[in-house]
């Protein structure tokens, strides 16, 4: 591939860049980041020398990646552990299946009771007619 030459703005200031053909976006993009950073020292500093803008920006993105890598290196860690604890279980033997027993009331029982509660509604009834009356 062709190298070309590319014109990127950092703090202001204009630098021909070379790259290689269809990365052109790619250092537009490092470029755009490398500019924030560069906004934020002169916004709070003001003017600086080139040399010392560029070098404090690129600090200053160092110190966002090192953060990101560190993220990145917790998160890859808990996911590793996961994968881990998700594998065993998938590999652990299925728990024995438990019985359980559901008491049933014989049908005799159950007509005996519906029979005491017939009486009882019956001679509620009862009393309730002597008290009324």
């Amino acid at each position: 591939m062709a190298q070309i030459e590319v014109e990127i703005i950092i703090g202001g200031r204009t630098f021909e860049v070379a790259c290689q053909e269809g990365e052109e976006q790619f250092l537009y993009a490092a470029a755009r980041m490398l500019d924030a950073e560069a906004q934020v020292l002169l916004d709070q500093i003001g003017r600086m020398p080139e040399s010392r803008m560029l070098l404090m920006a690129g600090l200053m993105l160092a110190d966002k990646t090192a953060g990101l890598e560190e993220r990145q290196r917790e998160a890859d860690e808990r996911a590793s552990g996961l994968a881990d604890e998700l594998r065993e279980l998938r590999n652990r033997p299925a728990p024995e299946p438990q019985r359980v027993e559901v008491p049933v009331i014989p049908s005799d029982v159950t007509d005996a009771l519906a029979e005491l509660a017939a009486r009882a509604e019956s001679v509620a009834d009862a009393v309730d007619e002597k008290t009324a009356g």
